[in-house]
């Protein structure tokens, strides 16, 4: 059960960081 709560972590975190380097990749296309 352990195992399994740090990869579902593992993964948010991972989504996040996706999320944010898309958003600032957006803006610098924008600009």
């Amino acid at each position: 059960m352990f195992m399994k709560d740090m990869i579902i972590s593992f993964i948010l975190i991972i989504l996040l960081i996706i999320c944010v380097l898309v958003g600032v990749a957006f803006l610098t296309l924008l600009e």
